[in-house]
């Protein structure tokens, strides 16, 4: 962790909706002039595109399953060595997943591929990264010792997958079929490297429908955010000084389910993440001035 140079990470499932926690963030930083260092987790995957499906089907001969939520689809210690640069010195190596055509257009290269490692190259004031892995430990490797605050965004498994086949078939071309078996390929990696991150999160985000979602499989819509509630979990509130008062004044309707959670409308989801967040990067940013200020008196 770092107060020179702050790392948050959000992290999810694929289909969690990790996405609308990024929108909100970097609302924040629009409106407080912050440059981010915004890192995908895309971009850490170990084959792209058109590598995957070799790589998937060659584990499959000899026994095993391999995805992106596990070690062996992910370079993870290059996603713990970026982490730990650049809470050090403000630098580190990173490299773009280009998902379309607009994407990789200026490269030159096909869609679904990477552009090759470079360097940080420009000063930023913080760290931004969205992906699955943001709070991963895994033997030697451990993510979540360098970030400073982790979020994550976990809806009930019933939803996720509701969310991710409909995004998978109607955006992507798959079909739910393909989907099913993506999902149950990965199980295993589910339960032992995404699942566990969210015991070390500072703050969750799940979001819960009110109406059946029990066969995610044959489910015909994703759940609007009006019928559903979100669960918001702080690890510790007073590691932020979570004003919880303030939270229900502001999220009508929103309610304290246990002295570290407060329940809000899902329609509210988005206001709740600027609400919460806003102060806490807030506070980063106050700390780091303060370092370099002093920083700079000592020189003088």
């Amino acid at each position: 962790m770092s107060t020179s140079h702050p790392v948050i990470a959000v992290t999810g499932s694929s289909g969690a909706g990790t996405s609308t926690v990024k929108t909100a963030v970097e609302h924040i930083f629009l409106r407080e002039h912050l440059k981010a260092a915004i890192v995908e987790g895309d971009s850490f995957h170990r084959f792209d595109r058109y590598q995957m499906p070799e790589e998937v089907a060659k584990a499959h001969q000899s026994g095993q399953d391999l995805s992106h939520f596990g070690p062996d689809g992910n370079h993870f210690e290059k996603l713990e060595s970026l982490f730990r640069d650049y809470s050090e010195t403000g630098g580190g190596k990173i490299r773009y997943y280009l998902h379309n055509e607009s994407e990789a257009a200026p490269y030159k290269q096909k869609p679904g591929t990477f552009t090759p490692w470079v360097d940080i190259q420009d000063e930023t004031d913080l760290l931004f990264y969205e992906g699955l892995h943001g709070g991963v430990v895994n033997g030697s490797v451990n993510m979540a010792q360098h970030v400073d605050l982790l979020v994550g965004v976990v809806p009930i498994v019933n939803l996720e997958w509701i969310q991710k086949i409909h995004r998978d078939t109607e955006s992507r071309g798959y079909e739910p079929e393909a989907v099913t078996e993506t999902i149950l390929r990965r199980m295993h990696d589910y339960v032992h490297y995404i699942a566990p991150q969210f015991s070390r999160t500072d703050i969750n985000f799940q979001r819960v429908p009110t109406v059946d979602t029990s066969n995610p499989f044959v489910a015909r819509d994703i759940p609007t955010p009006d019928e559903s509630f979100v669960v918001i979990r702080f690890r510790d509130p007073t590691k932020f000084n979570v004003d919880f008062p303030y939270l229900l004044a502001m999220l009508h309707d929103s309610f304290i389910s246990r002295r570290n959670t407060i329940v809000v409308p899902g329609g509210k989801m988005g206001l709740a993440m600027e609400l919460i967040l806003a102060p806490i990067i807030d506070g980063m940013m106050k700390k780091k001035k303060e370092l370099e200020r002093s920083a700079c008196q000592r020189d003088y």
